[in-house]
C-alpha cells in the first residue's frame, strides 16, 4: 500500500516538475569519456531496477536492493562485455537503502527496519526474514531510512530522515540509531533533516549526507560522533528517550551562522564538506570509498557521491584539523542516464551506479538505470586533492605543472562564502569576497602547489579556480575547480592528521 502510494505521488510530481530547471551542466562530459567511460548494464526485461544500495558477495557477485522492496544478485556485472545474470533474491521489503553481506545472510535496511535477510534452504531464494531492529517509527512515504555497512567491531549506523520533511512525528525521526550485532539499538545523533547516505570514511571516520532544506542552504557531508548534533532541532523531542544522547542540546538560533553558533550549542557539528547548491549538485545521495589500489585511477582512498537531480558522480576528500573534520569536493564524471541513489565498486575496480527519475526532477532521461564507470588507464590532468596550510592551501595534480604557468599567482583565484544558519528551506551564498594572492610554492617535481591568500577565514566555503594552469605537456585540467570547506585553521603542519 504504502508503495503504490508513492509511485502515484512519485509520478504526478514528475508532470508537474518536469520543466523545472535542474542547473547548468559542467560541459566536461565529452573529455570525461576519454578517461573513465560509462558502461550500461543491460536489465531483464520487464523488469524494474530501482537500485537504492549495493553489496558485493564473497563470490564476486553483486547484491542491489530496490526502492521496490526486492533483492536481485547478479552475476558478471564486471565482463567487458556486460551481459549480466539477475537472480531475484527477495521481494516484499520497503524501500531499501542500506544493503550488506554477513555471516551468510544480507543485513537490508528498509524503512521500517533493519532486516537480516537470508537463504535457509539451499533454493536460492530468501526464506527466512529476521528483525534485527525496528527502534524508530514509520508512517510517512517521506520517513526514509539510510544504513551504513558494518564497521570493524559489526556495527551498523541507521540514518533517519523527518516525517515529511520537515517534522518528526515518528519515534527518533532525525536520528542515527546505533545497532550493535546483537541488534541492541541505541541513539547515537541527532539532528538530521532528510540524509542520503550514511558509511565511513577511509580513516575509518562516519559521515552521513545531508540534504539542502531547512537548517541547511547547501548539500553537505557531516561527521558523525557519538551525541554530536547535526543542525536540525524537530527531532529534540526523542531526547527524553534517549538519555545516552544526554542533554538537549541548546535551541539553535536562526539567522545566525554555523561557526558562531558552534560557541553557543556545545554539541552542534559544523559542516565537514559543503557542497554549492547547483555547481556541485542539488540532492547528493549515497557514497562510497575508491579503495581498489589503483583499479580507478589516482583518486584512491577518495569518496565518490552520487547525486540524484544531476545525475552525476563527485569526489571528495576529508582531512581532521584539530580534532575536527573538513575537506573538499571536486567534480568527477556528469552524463549519467538517470538519478543517482547508490554508488558501489565492484571486485574489478569499476564504479557502479544505480537509481531511478520517480519523484523528483531528475537530468537523466532514463525511469531506472544501472551502469558503471570505468578507468581506461588514460591519466587525466585533475586536481588530485586540496589540503589546508596555515596561510592558505596546497594543491597536489596528478600530473606534474607548467613550471613556467604554476608559479605564477595570477593562475590561481580564490572565492570565498558563507551561508546563514537558519530555519528557512535553503539559503544564499553570502559574504562573498575574493581573497588576495600572496605567493605561490611548486614543489621540485611540479606535483604540487602551495598558496597563500590574505584572509583565510573558519566557517567559510573556498573555490580555487585554476583553469589557468597546464601540465608539463601543455594539458589543461579536466575539471579545474574545488571548493573547500573550513572549519578549523592549522597553526603548523601537525595540526593537520588524516589528510594526504
Amino acid at each position: 500500500m504504502i508503495i503504490v502510494a508513492l509511485l502515484t505521488i512519485g509520478f504526478s510530481y514528475v508532470h508537474s516538475v518536469s520543466a523545472e530547471e535542474v542547473g547548468e551542466r559542467w560541459g566536461t562530459e565529452e573529455r570525461e569519456r576519454a578517461y573513465y567511460p560509462i558502461v550500461n548494464i543491460p536489465l531483464p526485461k520487464e523488469t524494474v531496477i530501482e537500485a537504492g544500495a549495493f553489496a558485493t558477495l564473497p563470490d564476486g557477485r553483486v547484491a542491489v536492493g530496490t526502492r521496490h522492496g526486492e533483492i536481485y544478485i547478479i552475476d558478471g556485472i564486471d565482463d567487458e562485455k556486460p551481459n549480466p545474470r539477475f537472480h531475484r533474491f527477495a521481494s516484499g521489503l520497503d524501500e531499501i537503502f542500506g544493503l550488506s553481506w554477513k555471516d551468510q545472510s544480507l543485513l537490508v535496511t528498509q524503512s521500517c527496519e533493519l532486516t537480516r535477510v537470508s537463504d535457509s534452504d539451499g533454493d536460492r531464494i530468501a526464506d527466512r526474514f529476521e528483525t534485527i531492529s525496528d527502534a524508530w517509527g514509520y508512517a510517512n512515504y517521506h520517513e526514509y531510512a539510510f544504513g551504513s555497512k558494518p564497521d570493524s567491531a559489526g556495527n551498523l549506523f541507521i540514518a533517519l530522515g523527518l516525517s515529511e520533511s520537515y517534522h518528526s512525528y515518528a519515534l527518533n525521526r532525525g536520528f542515527i540509531m546505533k545497532v550493535a550485532p546483537d541488534g541492541a539499538t541505541t541513539a547515537f545523533a541527532s539532528g538530521l533533516r532528510s540524509p542520503g547516505g550514511i558509511g565511513h570514511d577511509e580513516h575509518g571516520a562516519l559521515f552521513y549526507i545531508e540534504s539542502q532544506g531547512p537548517w541547511n542552504c547547501s548539500c553537505s557531508l557531516k561527521a558523525v560522533t557519538k551525541g554530536s548534533f547535526h543542525g536540525h532541532p524537530a527531532s529534540f523531542p526523542w531526547y527524553k528517550t534517549a538519555p545516552e544522547l544526554g542533554p538537549v542540546p541548546v535551541m539553535p538560533t536562526s539567522g545566525t551562522r554555523v561557526v558562531t553558533e558552534r560557541q553557543r550549542v556545545a554539541q552542534l557539528a559544523p559542516y565537514a564538506v559543503i557542497f554549492p547548491y547547483i555547481r556541485m549538485g542539488r540532492s547528493i545521495t549515497a557514497f562510497t570509498v575508491n579503495q581498489t589500489r589503483g583499479k580507478f585511477g589516482p583518486f584512491e582512498n577518495q569518496l565518490f557521491l552520487g547525486d540524484y537531480t544531476q545525475s552525476i558522480v563527485m569526489r571528495a576528500t576529508t582531512e581532521q584539523v584539530k580534532g575536527v573534520w573538513q575537506g573538499a569536493c571536486y567534480p568527477f564524471r556528469e552524463g549519467l542516464s538517470t538519478g543517482i541513489l547508490s554508488v558501489e565498486f565492484t571486485p574489478q575496480g569499476k564504479l557502479l551506479t544505480g537509481g531511478t527519475n520517480r519523484g523528483w526532477p531528475v537530468r537523466g532521461i532514463k525511469p531506472f538505470a544501472l551502469e558503471r564507470i570505468e578507468w581506461n588507464g588514460k591519466m587525466p590532468f585533475e586536481i588530485e586533492r586540496v589540503t589546508i596550510e596555515p596561510e592558505g592551501f596546497k594543491l597536489t595534480f596528478t600530473k606534474p605543472l607548467s613550471q613556467e604557468v604554476g608559479q605564477l599567482p595570477e593562475s590561481y583565484k580564490v572565492f570565498g562564502f558563507t551561508h546563514p544558519y537558519h530555519a528557512g528551506y535553503g539559503g544564499p551564498e553570502i559574504e562573498k569576497h575574493q581573497p588576495m594572492m600572496q605567493s605561490v610554492e611548486i614543489s621540485p617535481d611540479g606535483s604540487s602547489a602551495k598558496i597563500k591568500i590574505d584572509r583565510l577565514q573558519p566557517g567559510f566555503v573556498y573555490e580555487l579556480d585554476c583553469s589557468r594552469l597546464r601540465s608539463i605537456d601543455d594539458e589543461s585540467l579536466l575539471h579545474h575547480h574545488a571548493f573547500y570547506t573550513v572549519n578549523e585553521i592549522p597553526d603548523k603542519v601537525g595540526d593537520v592528521v588524516n589528510g594526504k
